[in-house]
């Protein structure tokens, strides 16, 4: 028997696509501003098993944007506070939370072949970069995810511009050519197409950035984002996930 808060999930998508939404297992790469509402998203919508991964603790200059970010949860882990939340919503869901970095180091120790989907929520270009290396790669005879991955969300106001498109298709989103940058001249390219969500619109930004940016990891810079933005993206990233579930 299905949890009773799908109930209306169940009318709209049938009770066979909540089974398979419940034994997906998912894991997300960065649950700030966009991956946190992509956590939510997923687990309103009946997902079962997932890993959220993020090394940083809550700062005040999260609040505008992050789903867990309150006055109260300042310097708390990300992932703790997210999955206490998350089990809120639906305690039979198993929520692991991972306060760790991925980069090329610790990117084996994730084992994302395990996974039926991969998530990318990652700020760090190089970071971001090897995730979707490791989850486009091609293994005889292995378990292949599918790999869905946010492109940038700051410099943004009109959430009516948010797209979704094979990576290649990017057009005019900064952080997507700058992967492409980074791919081309490391001669190292994703094995297998991949969508992402993206939008081209980009503003400047017009305050003065802050001088250092507590509890963040691999920052080059700091821009301006609205919550309006980031959390639209991080429910079509959910939403590309529940979508492919529900196809198949």
């Amino acid at each position: 028997m299905n949890d009773p808060f799908l109930n209306r999930a169940e009318l709209l998508l049938g009770t066979d696509a909540i089974g398979r939404l419940g034994n997906a297992r998912v894991i997300l790469f960065g649950v700030g501003g966009v991956g946190s509402w992509c956590a939510e998203g997923l687990v309103r919508s009946g997902i079962g098993h997932l890993t959220i991964v993020d090394a940083d603790n809550v700062s005040v200059s999260n609040i505008n944007r992050q789903l867990m970010a309150t006055s109260s949860t300042v310097g708390k882990p990300k992932v703790e506070v997210l999955r206490q939340r998350l089990t809120d919503i639906n305690p039979r869901a198993e929520i692991v939370a991972l306060q760790r970095v991925y980069d090329k180091d610790t990117a084996a120790s994730f084992g994302v072949e395990t996974y039926d989907y991969v998530v990318d929520a990652i700020d760090s270009l190089s970071n971001k970069m090897e995730l979707i290396l490791q989850a486009t790669r091609k293994v005889d005879g292995g378990r292949m995810p599918v790999l869905f991955s946010a492109m940038g969300a700051a410099l943004k106001r009109d959430p009516s511009q948010i797209r979704v498109s094979p990576f290649w298709e990017v057009d005019g989103c900064p952080l997507a050519a700058a992967l492409r940058r980074r791919m081309r001249r490391q001669h190292r390219f994703p094995e297998r197409k991949f969508r992402c969500v993206w939008s081209p619109e980009v503003l400047p930004n017009k305050g003065i950035p802050p001088t250092t940016e507590e509890g963040s990891f691999h920052k080059a810079q700091t821009n301006g984002s609205l919550v309006q933005i980031t959390a639209i993206m991080g429910f079509t990233l959910a939403s590309l996930v529940v979508n492919d579930i529900v196809g198949r």
